[in-house]
C-alpha cells in the first residue's frame, strides 16, 4: 500500500524499491503456546502484524505457517503459504516459502516476525531500502540506542557493534561495546532490532549452511551469517518500535497500546 512521501522524509529515499514481507507465524511457542492468535483490542496478534506490514510499501504480504489454525484465521486478511513442520528457525521457513513461490536471488524480502503488531511501517520500508542501497550487502537489519546500563547488561538484549561503513562487526547478549574506563556506560552502544531484509539468494545460502560454533554458543542465528563470510548492514531505526509480544506478561502492555489508538505508528 503506498504512503504519502511526508512519511518518508526522515531518511533517504535512494530509490523505488520493490519488496515483499514474509511473517513467519508458528503455533508452538514455548514462552506463550498459541502466540499468533492471542486475541490483542480485537483481533489476533497476527492480524495487527500482517496489517502494519500492509501499511509500508511492499507488493506482497505472505503469512508463513505450519499450522492449519493459523493458516485458517490469517486467510481471512493475507495471502498464506503452509510450511514444514521441521524448521528450526525462521530463516529455514523463510527460504522454504522463497523456494515455493519461485523468487529470483536477486529479490528482497523482508522477515517480519509475528509477535511485532507495534512495528512502525516505517521500519519495514527502511530496512528494505537499506538492503537496496548497498549491492555488496547480503542483508540489512535496524538498532536503536541503549536506554540504560542495565539494558546493557541484560542478555535478553542483543546488542551490535559495527566498522565505520556500518557494516556488522558483531552482535552479542553481552556488553559490548564495553567501555573499560567507566563500567555500564551504554552512551555507545545499540540494541538490535529483529527485523531483516534478505536478498533472496543470500537467505537461501543461509538457510543451507549449518550451525556456527558462534551461533551456538550465542544463540544467535545472525552470527552464522558474519561467520560465513556475509555482510550485514546495519542503520539507526527512524521510528522507536513500540515492542513485541514474547510472553503473555507483554500481553496488557501491548493491548492498551493497541486500544488506545497508537496503531498509528509511524
Amino acid at each position: 500500500m503506498s504512503r504519502s512521501q511526508s512519511e518518508h522524509s526522515t531518511w533517504p529515499r535512494w530509490r523505488a524499491v520493490i519488496f515483499r514481507v514474509v511473517v513467519p507465524a508458528r503455533y508452538a511457542s514455548s514462552r506463550l503456546p498459541g502466540k499468533p492468535l492471542v486475541p490483542l483490542a480485537g483481533k489476533p496478534m497476527i492480524q495487527w502484524v500482517v496489517e502494519r506490514a500492509q501499511r509500508s510499501s511492499a507488493q506482497q504480504v505472505v503469512v508463513a505457517t505450519d499450522d492449519e489454525r493459523i493458516a485458517r484465521i490469517a486467510r481471512a486478511f493475507a495471502d498464506v503459504q503452509m510450511t514444514s513442520a521441521g524448521h528450526p528457525s525462521a530463516t529455514d521457513r523463510l527460504a522454504e516459502v522463497a523456494a515455493i513461490r519461485g523468487w529470483r536471488d536477486e529479490e528482497l524480502l523482508v522477515n517480519l516476525q509475528g509477535d511485532e503488531p507495534l512495528m512502525p511501517p516505517s521500519l519495514i520500508d527502511q530496512v528494505a531500502e537499506l538492503l537496496a542501497a548497498h549491492s555488496s550487502t547480503d542483508i540489512a537489519t535496524l538498532a536503536v540506542p541503549l536506554q540504560s546500563s542495565a539494558e546493557l547488561y541484560d542478555p535478553n538484549v542483543v546488542k551490535v557493534v559495527t566498522d565505520l561503513s556500518q557494516r556488522a562487526l558483531y552482535f552479542s547478549r553481552a556488553p559490548i561495546p564495553f567501555d573499560r574506563d567507566v563500567a555500564g556506560t551504554f552512551a555507545h552502544a545499540r540494541r538490535h532490532m529483529g527485523l531483516y531484509a534478505y536478498r533472496v539468494g543470500a537467505l537461501k545460502k543461509l538457510a543451507a549452511a549449518p550451525p556456527s560454533a558462534l551461533e551456538e554458543l550465542e544463540k544467535l542465528e545472525q552470527l552464522r551469517a558474519l561467520e560465513h563470510g556475509m555482510e550485514i548492514r546495519v542503520a539507526l531505526a527512524v521510528a522507536i518500535p513500540g515492542g513485541d509480544v514474547n510472553t503473555a506478561s507483554d500481553i496488557p502492555r501491548v493491548e492498551a497500546l493497541l486500544a488506545a489508538g497508537n496503531q498509528s505508528l509511524p
